[in-house]
């Protein structure tokens, strides 16, 4: 016998048992994450052949690697505009299934160049990582829109961090999956089994999930109500409800100062993270002449403490609202001073000459950076839930130039200035996001803003 939605007023089927299904709908986030990134990851892996067979170098490799960058950015914003207008489950399937494509389709993709694009394999590169790129790029901004529709206000931190622990394990976890598959088959047998895996994923998810709590008969009364309850919300804090209420255009997010400087660090963090994720497997080949055979185990270090990390930063962060009643401490603080240290463990790589400093260092600094990641997409649910789509796609978009940026920049800083220009880089980097999050103030905007919105 169906009842009343107790929040929304409608009929419902759901249960009247007490149930946590929306951790089940993050821990099928987190499968997606670990994909989306084993999927572009595993080409760092591929450097040595795919560099032998097309006659690249390594400024012509860090462009290979760049070009993701150009098309993440456009699927970022575009993901985010969409997920607010059509729903995430929309978006979550178009994406997952493009990307999957994209990823078999890098197998060909130097042949492609050779064949279509006048002889040039780096252009058949260039389009299939750019086209690979955008679709990968709704994955954030969409995963923001489902926790601001998912969880409770109380939990926010602790609920992103739960979907963003895909990005470090799914990281670690690639060096073994990629290496593996090399060791037994050819590079481009690894990218078609790899993009057959996603497919799988967006079949289940199909099935599964649904836009709102509220849709879903799998969500108990109590849930819900757990999930819609005021209880505990801090005075200066945005709602769900309350955001609805008002429309906001996409574009006002460069009127926030709040949101652009919590995209520059956002920046900051991910500069670090794909500088990580695509240069060190090359970085200790070159420097310390480790085999492919060696790197399964060698390119997880760099990972491991930011598994731990990462889940631990949305759970402190969330502890910090709850005992200081202040989003500034909460999320801005915890952020600052996660990126002072971050900068100081990359200044410290140079120094060092064994591989078990470089590698303790790099982990070190990896866990401090991804200790706030949470914090960069829950200010912008504090600040404005209703839009957390949009202006998460517009912070993810901003945030992405590093996807190119890391790459390209480190292929040519190593070119003309050896591998630890590149650490250097990274610091210079951290310490530009450190000094933009000492202006973040998340939650509502100040009345004279909704007043200019409103004339």
């Amino acid at each position: 016998m169906s009842h009343t939605n107790p929040v929304a007023g409608t009929p419902s089927t759901a249960p009247r048992r007490n149930t946590h299904f929306r951790y089940t709908i993050m821990s099928l986030i987190v499968l997606m994450t670990m994909i989306n990134y084993i999927d572009r990851g595993a080409i760092s892996y591929a450097s040595e052949p795919i560099i032998r067979l097309f006659h690249l170098n390594e400024s012509s490799w860090g462009e290979v690697l760049g070009y993701f960058g150009y098309g993440y950015m456009v699927g970022s914003i575009s993901g985010g505009l969409l997920s607010d207008k059509k729903g995430p489950k929309f978006v979550w399937i178009v994406a997952g299934s493009l990307w999957s494509i994209f990823e078999i389709l890098m197998a060909f993709a130097g042949n492609i160049g050779i064949a279509i694009f006048g002889g040039s394999a780096l252009a058949g590169f260039a389009v299939i990582r750019i086209l690979f790129g955008v679709s990968e790029g709704p994955l954030f901004s969409t995963m923001n829109k489902t926790v601001a529709n998912w969880a409770a206000n109380r939990e926010k931190g602790f609920m992103q961090s739960f979907g963003l622990f895909g990005v470090p394990f799914g990281s670690l976890i690639t060096a073994p999956i990629a290496v593996g598959l090399l060791s037994i088959t050819n590079w481009q047998t690894t990218f078609v089994l790899l993009g057959s895996l996603g497919v799988i994923w967006v079949i289940v998810w199909a099935r599964v999930f649904r836009n709102r709590p509220e849709e879903h008969t799998r969500v108990s009364r109590d849930e819900l109500l757990e999930i819609r309850s005021g209880q505990g919300v801090l005075s200066s804090e945005n709602t769900l409800t309350e955001s609805e209420q008002q429309e906001i255009p996409w574009y006002h997010f460069f009127k926030n100062p709040t949101l652009v400087c919590n995209a520059i660090g956002y920046f900051a963090f991910q500069y670090v993270n794909f500088l990580i994720l695509t240069w060190t497997p090359k970085y200790l080949q070159d420097t310390f002449h480790y085999s492919l055979s060696k790197m399964w185990y060698m390119g997880m270090i760099p990972w491991i403490g930011a598994c731990i990390t990462v889940m631990l930063g949305g759970k402190i962060s969330d502890v910090l609202r709850r005992r200081t009643g202040n989003l500034r401490i909460a999320r801005s603080g915890l952020a600052v001073l996660s990126l002072v240290l971050t900068a100081v463990c990359f200044l410290l790589i140079p120094t060092v000459h064994s591989i078990a400093s470089v590698l303790l260092l790099m982990s070190i600094g990896n866990a401090f950076n991804f200790l706030p990641n949470s914090v960069y997409w829950a200010v912008v649910i504090d600040t404005e839930p209703s839009k957390a789509g949009s202006f998460g796609g517009v912070t993810h978009f901003i945030t992405n130039i590093a996807t190119v940026m890391a790459p390209t920049l480190t292929g040519f800083l190593v070119s003309a200035h050896g591998y630890h220009a590149m650490f250097i880089a990274s610091a210079v980097a951290s310490v530009i996001g450190m000094v933009a999050m000492m202006f973040v103030k998340p939650g509502k905007r100040v009345q004279s803003v909704i007043g200019n919105l409103e004339k």
